[in-house]
Formats: structure tokens, sequence, C-alpha cells
């Protein structure tokens, strides 16, 4: 997965906020699983994944990603977000080791 930037976090987030609370770990877990697949495929053929996109986290959720971002205070947007950070920190740790 290419590194992840403000707008990936922010999408991701987004695209989640559009789910059952209780589908919203999987659901990220599978976005996270097809940026890497994606970033691998860019890297392998030198092109976007015809469905996933160039590798980055932004491209796999914007397609879920229903109406105009919330306010920092709304509380489902910030569980939604939370939600995003713990697993990143996740992902990136059980990779590093």
């Amino acid at each position: 997965m290419r590194p992840v930037l403000h707008g990936d976090v922010v999408s991701a987030a987004r695209a989640l906020m559009g789910l059952p609370e209780a589908a919203r770990r999987a659901a990220f877990q599978g976005m996270l699983v097809r940026a890497s697949a994606a970033d691998a495929y860019r890297k392998r053929f030198g092109k976007a994944h015809p469905e996933w996109g160039n590798g980055s986290l932004m491209a796999v959720a914007l397609p879920g990603v229903k109406g105009p971002e919330p306010f920092l205070d709304a509380p489902d947007y910030c569980r939604c977000l939370s939600l995003v950070f713990d697993m990143l920190v996740e992902w990136r740790a059980a990779r590093q080791t």
C-alpha cells in the first residue's frame, strides 16, 4: 500500500460511515488488502489496477463515499476516524514484525 496521507484517512472514514457499525472493521480490513494488492499490481505492471486504483487507500475508499465530509464534531465520523487510525497502527505493526 502506498504511504497514507490525510485524504486517505478522510476518504476511508467517510466510506465507513455508510456502513453499520458492526461491519466497519471488516470493511476497512478489506480496503487495506485491496490497496496493498493494487499497489503490488501498480509496481509490477506500471499502471493502476483497473478496479482498485493506484495502491492508495483513497482510491479504494472513494467509491464508497457518499455526501460531503461531516464536521469533526460529528460523533459517528469521529468513531470512523478513530477506527481508521487504530487499524492503521495495527496494520503497520503487523508488517514490521
